[in-house]
C-alpha cells in the first residue's frame, strides 16, 4: 500500500460502462502506424513483381497476333495471381496486427473499485493506473500517488539520468514537459525504474507526449534479416541468368524461326519458368504464419528471426520461481530462534505465540494488497490463524529490494501514538541477519537451520521487528535497531509439465541451466525434482571471485546458479556464448533486459514480467511455463523444417518447368509450353508451397536432432543438390514422353496434352516426395495434412477443366486424351514418387553406414 489517504484500495475508478464508453468516443490508446500495408498498398507492391510484368507482356503480344481469348485468359491469370498473393499478404498481415496487439504494453488499471490487467491500447482518459518498478507508462498521467518513484525519460528527453516523480496534491492541472526531477506527471513510453505510484490518465494515443513527437515505442519485424538476404540474392542471381538465357531464345527464335512475336512469347516462357518468385513470398508466410502458430500455444514471437534461432539452441537458461515452479507460494514451516519449529497443518514442538509473531511481521514487511506470491503466503496464512496484524497507523517509510541488502523494510506509524513507529522487515537470512547485527553464533545457528530448510527444498525468508520514535526517521533500515524473530519456509511445487519437458530438452540436445535467486540449496533440491544436473550449484558470490575465462570454464559443467542478481545473468550469457553455444535466456525484471538483448534468444515471462524485459526480447511466454518454451523450440524446429521443404520444393519443379520451356527450341520441335501453360503451374505452386508445406506436421526425429548449425544456409548444396536431381528424374521422364510421343506421330495438340499432364502429375508427386526428409512411400502418401487435402482435389478439378471444357481445352491447345493416356501420366507420378523415395532410402541407409564407421 502507497503512503497517504487515496490508496489503491480506496481508489474506484472508471466503471466498465464508462471506461468503454470513452473507449468508442476517443479511440483505442495507439499511435499511429504509418508502415500498415492496406490492401491497396500490398495491390501497388505485388504490381512490381517480375513475374506479373511477363504475364502482362505475354497478354499485349497475344493481342498484337489477333488472339484475344489467348490474351484475356492471361491477363485473368494475371488478376488471379495478384488475387492470390493479396490475400496471402493480407492474410499475413492480419497476423502481424494481431501480434503487434499482443506486444502493446500492459496495463494494471483500477476499475470498479478492482485491480485488472489490461491491454495498454485499452486505457482511456481518467482510467487510473497502479505502476510499479519495470513498468512501461501506456499513457500521460497525473500523479495521485507516488512513493520512491523515479522514470527514465530518456526516451522522450534523451537524458539517461531518471527522474523524480511527485504525487499532485494541487488537483488537475496543465500537462507538463518530459525532464526534471518531482514532476507530478509520468509520460507515456517512459519506464518506471523505481518505486511505486498511481496516477489518473490525462491524454493518450496521439494526443500524448510521445504521440506529438512521433516516435513509436517498437514494432514487429515481419522477416528475418539474413534470410531475406539469402532469397533475394538467390533471386537476383537466377533472374540475371533467366533473363540472359531469355535474350538468348529470343535471338535464336527470331533468327531461325523469323517469328519475333512468337520469339518474345518463347523468351517470355523461358523466363517465366525460370524465375523462382516464390522465395520471398513463402518465407513472408512462413515467418508470419509461424509466429501466429506459436502465439497459439501462449508464446509471442516478438522478433521472427527467433523462429529460426529457436533450432539451434544449444542451452535454454531459466528461473526457478514460477517458470519451473507453479508460483503459488505457501508457508509450509516455521522455526524461531530458540530452534523451536512448526509445520504447517502439524502440531507445533513450542508455544505458538512466537510462530505468530514470525507470520504477523511478515504480514507488515508485505504490501497491504499483494502480489507478490510469497507476501500472499504471509496474508493466506494470517488468514488462516483468525490473526489480524498488530493495529497501526498509515505506512511512513518504505525501504524496497536493493542488490545490496536483499530485504524489504516498512515502517508504520503506531495506533495512539504521534512519534512511535512499528518496523517490520523481511528478505534473505543472511540480510536479516545484517539487520539484527548478529554474532558468530547466532549467525552459525541460523545457517544451519536455513540449511535444513532448503535441502527439503522451502524457500527461506528471514524475519525481523524493530521500533522507533522521535520526529525524525533514520534513512537506512540498517539505522533501525532490529530484532531477529524466527524464519519462514515456503515451497513452490514444481510445475507437473517440467520433468518430462526437461527430458525432452536432454533428448533433443539442448542443456537446461537453472538461473534463481534462491537459496543454494533450495536451487539443487527444484533441479534434482526437475531432473536438470544439480551434482554442484555456484552462487553469486562466487560467480563474482570468477573472471570470464574461469566463468566460461565453470559453465561447461555447471547447470545449477544460485543467489544470482538479475545483472550477474548477463555474464553467464557472455560466458556461454564464449563456449560456442545458442543461448536463450529468460527474465521478467528490469535488470534482466541486459542479458535478455544479449542472448540468442531472449524469453521474457509475460505474466509476471515488466514491459521492459518484453521489449528487450524476442520471445515473451503469455503463461510463464517452462514447457511452453520446449513448445516453442519444437514449433521453431518444425516451421524451419517446413521452409526448407517448401525451398526444396521449389528449386526441384522449376527445374522439369524449364527444361520442358528449352527442350523444343533446343531441338527444333513444336512448343509445349507458353505463358498461358505457365501461369497455369504458378497457380499451383504458389498455394502448395506457401499453404501445404506450411501445415505440414513435424518430424518423427525432429526433437531427437542435434540442434542445427547457427552458420548453416538455408540453401545448402545438398539441399540444392537433391532438389536439382528430382527435378531432373522428373524433367527426364517427361521429357522422354513428349520425344517419343511426337516419334509416334501423336498430333501435337495431344502431345501437349500428355506432356502436361504429365508434368502437373510428376509435381503433385514431387510435393509427396518433399513432404518428408526421411524415407517412407507409407508417410509420404498417408501422413494427414488438412491444406494438401484442398489442393490435391482443386489441381485434379483444374486439370478437368482443361480437358473436358472445349473452351479451356483450344484455349491451352491442348488435344484429347484417353483413359489409357491418364493412367500412363498417374504412372508417370507415381514412378517419379518410387524412384526418388528409393534414393532417399539409399542415401538414408549409406549415411548409417558411414556414422557406424565412425
Amino acid at each position: 500500500m502507497l503512503a497517504g489517504s487515496n490508496s489503491p484500495s480506496r481508489l474506484r475508478g472508471l466503471t466498465g460502462a464508462e471506461a468503454a464508453a470513452r473507449l468508442a468516443a476517443e479511440g483505442y490508446n495507439e499511435l499511429p502506424q504509418a508502415d500498415r500495408r492496406t490492401p491497396f498498398r500490398i495491390i501497388l507492391e505485388v504490381l512490381r513483381e517480375p513475374m506479373l510484368s511477363l504475364l502482362i507482356a505475354a497478354g499485349l503480344i497475344y493481342l498484337a497476333l489477333g488472339d484475344v481469348k489467348e490474351a484475356l485468359v492471361l491477363l485473368a491469370f494475371a488478376c488471379l495471381s495478384v488475387a492470390i498473393t493479396v490475400f496471402q499478404e493480407a492474410r499475413t498481415e492480419r497476423v502481424l496486427e494481431a501480434l503487434r496487439d499482443l506486444t502493446s504494453p500492459r496495463a494494471l488499471v483500477i476499475r470498479d473499485g478492482e485491480r485488472r490487467r489490461i491491454a495498454g491500447r485499452e486505457v482511456v482518459c481518467g482510467d487510473l493506473i497502479v505502476f510499479a518498478e519495470g513498468d512501461r507508462v501506456p499513457a500521460d498521467a497525473r500523479l495521485i500517488e507516488a512513493h520512491d518513484l523515479q522514470a527514465d525519460e530518456s526516451l522522450l528527453t534523451g537524458e539517461a539520468a531518471p527522474v523524480r516523480k511527485t504525487a499532485d496534491v494541487g488537483g488537475p492541472q496543465a500537462l507538463l514537459r518530459p525532464g526534471g526531477d518531482d514532476l507530478p506527471i509520468a509520460f507515456s513510453g517512459t519506464l518506471i525504474v523505481r518505486g511505486a505510484g498511481v496516477g489518473e490518465v490525462v491524454a493518450t494515443g496521439a494526443a500524448s507526449e510521445i504521440g506529438k513527437i512521433g516516435k513509436s515505442l517498437s514494432e514487429l519485424e515481419t522477416a528475418a534479416p539474413h534470410l531475406q538476404r539469402q532469397t533475394r540474392k538467390l533471386v537476383g542471381i537466377f533472374a540475371l541468368f533467366g533473363g540472359a538465357v531469355s535474350l538468348l531464345v529470343v535471338g535464336l527464335y527470331a533468327t531461325l524461326r523469323g517469328d519475333w512475336l512468337d520469339a518474345l512469347l518463347a523468351g517470355i516462357a523461358v523466363g517465366m519458368s525460370m524465375l523462382p518468385q516464390e522465395f520471398p513470398v513463402v518465407l513472408a508466410v512462413f515467418m508470419a504464419m509461424g509466429a501466429w502458430r506459436i502465439s497459439q500455444v501462449r508464446v509471442l514471437t516478438r522478433r521472427a528471426s527467433a523462429i529460426e534461432a529457436l533450432g539451434s539452441a544449444t542451452v535454454l537458461c531459466t528461473d526457478k520461481t514460477g517458470t519451473l515452479t507453479e508460483n503459488r507460494m505457501t508457508i509450509t514451516e516455521l522455526r524461531l530462534p530458540t530452534g523451536a519449529r512448526r509445520r504447517i497443518g502439524g502440531a507445533a514442538d513450542a508455544s505458538s505465540s512466537g510462530f505468530d509473531d514470525v507470520v504477523a511481521f511478515g504480514v507488515l514487511a508485505s504490501a497491504a494488497e499483494p502480489f507478490d506470491p510469497m507476501e500472499k503466503a504471509f496474508h493466506a496464512l494470517a488468514r488462516e490463524n483468525g490473526r489480524a496484524p498488530a493495529q497501526h497507523g498509515p505506512l511512513a517509510k518504505l525501504f524496497p529490494l536493493r542488490a545490496d541488502l536483499l530485504a524489504v523494510t516498512h515502517v508504520w506509524r503506531a495506533s495512539g501514538a504521534e512519534e512511535a513507529y512499528v518496523v517490520a522487515a523481511k528478505g534473505a537470512p543472511e540480510a536479516i541477519a545484517e539487520l539484527c547485527r548478529l554474532g558468530p553464533k547466532e549467525r552459525a545457528a541460523l545457517a544451519t537451520a536455513v540449511d535444513e530448510m532448503a535441502e527439503a527444498g522451502l524457500r527461506v525468508l528471514g524475519v525481523a521487528r524493530a521500533s522507533a520514535a522521535g520526529p525524525g526517521l533514520p534513512d537506512s533500515p540498517r539505522d533501525y535497531m532490529f530484532e531477529f524473530i524466527g524464519l519462514a519456509g515456503l515451497s513452490d511445487p514444481l510445475r507437473k509439465s517440467v520433468p518430462a519437458a526437461v527430458a525432452l530438452c536432454r533428448t533433443a540436445g539442448v542443456r537446461v541451466v537453472m538461473i534463481t535467486g534462491d537459496y543454494p540449496a533450495t536451487a539443487r533440491a527444484i533441479a534434482q525434482q526437475a531432473g536438470i544436473d544439480s551434482d554442484e550449484a555456484t552462487t553469486g558470490a562466487e560467480l563474482e571471485k570468477l573472471d570470464d575465462a574461469a566463468l566460461a570454464v565453470r559453465m561447461r559443467t555447471c547447470s545449477v546458479f544460485a543467489r544470482v542478481m538479475p545483472d550477474q545473468k548477463l555474464r553467464i550469457v557472455k560466458a556461454l556464448k564464449a563456449n560456442g553455444e545458442v543461448v536463450a535466456m529468460t527474465g521478467d525484471g528490469v535488470n534482466d533486459a541486459p542479458s535478455l538483448k544479449a542472448a540468442d534468444i531472449g524469453v521474457a515471462m509475460g505474466g509476471r514480467g515488466t514491459d521492459v524485459a518484453r521489449e528487450a526480447s524476442s520471445i515473451v511466454l503469455l503463461d510463464d511455463d517452462f514447457g511452453s518454451i520446449v513448445t516453442t523450440i519444437r514449433l521453431g524446429r518444425r516451421i524451419y523444417d517446413n521452409l526448407r521443404k517448401a525451398m526444396s520444393f521449389i528449386f526441384a519443379v522449376h527445374v522439369p518447368i524449364a527444361g520442358l520451356a528449352l527442350l523444343p527450341l533446343a531441338l527444333g520441335m513444336p512448343i509445349v509450353l507458353g505463358p498461358m501453360h505457365i501461369a497455369f503451374l504458378e497457380m499451383i505452386i504458389d498455394p502448395v508451397c506457401s499453404l501445404v508445406f506450411e501445415a505440414e506436421v513435424e518430424e518423427d526425429d525432429l526433437m531427437r536432432r542435434r540442434p542445427r548449425d547457427p552458420g548453416e544456409p538455408l540453401f545448402s548444396s545438398a539441399m540444392i543438390l537433391w532438389a536439382v536431381l528430382q527435378g531432373a528424374f522428373a524433367f527426364g521422364l517427361v521429357a522422354m514422353i513428349y520425344v517419343v510421343a511426337l516419334g509416334r506421330g501423336m498430333p501435337e495438340d495431344e502431345v501437349r496434352a500428355l506432356t502436361f499432364f504429365s508434368l502437373v502429375i510428376s509435381i503433385v508427386a514431387l510435393i509427396f516426395v518433399n513432404r518428408s526428409t526421411s524415407p517412407s512411400l507409407a508417410k509420404a502418401l498417408l501422413r494427414s495434412n488438412q491444406a494438401l487435402a484442398v489442393a490435391l482435389p482443386a489441381v485434379a478439378a483444374m486439370l478437368a477443366i482443361t480437358l473436358l471444357w472445349p473452351m479451356a481445352s483450344d484455349l491451352f491447345r491442348f488435344g484429347p486424351l484417353h483413359a489409357d493416356d491418364i493412367l500412363f501420366t498417374l504412372g508417370v507420378g507415381f514412378a517419379v514418387l518410387v524412384v526418388l523415395e528409393l534414393l532417399k532410402y539409399l542415401g538414408a541407409r549409406r549415411g548409417r553406414i558411414q556414422e557406424a564407421r565412425q
